[in-house]
């Protein structure tokens, strides 16, 4: 439904969210496994062409 909508032109905007936190003991899915758990603080971003976006962002353990 979302591929014939965006193809017949009727869709106006697209959001994306993201939740920057790397899983090691808790989540469904850690990435990685027996690690700590981090939040992330962002420090810098920038927007290249119009296109493609840089985050950068500094671990910081979970409390």
């Amino acid at each position: 439904m979302n591929r014939a909508l965006m193809a017949a032109g009727l869709v106006d905007r697209v959001q994306v969210t993201l939740f920057p936190v790397i899983t090691g003991r808790t989540g469904l899915d850690p990435i990685f496994e027996n690690a700590a758990d981090f939040d992330s603080e962002l420090l810098a971003h920038r927007t290249f062409d119009e296109h493609v976006q840089e985050l950068v962002y500094r671990p910081q353990l979970h409390p």
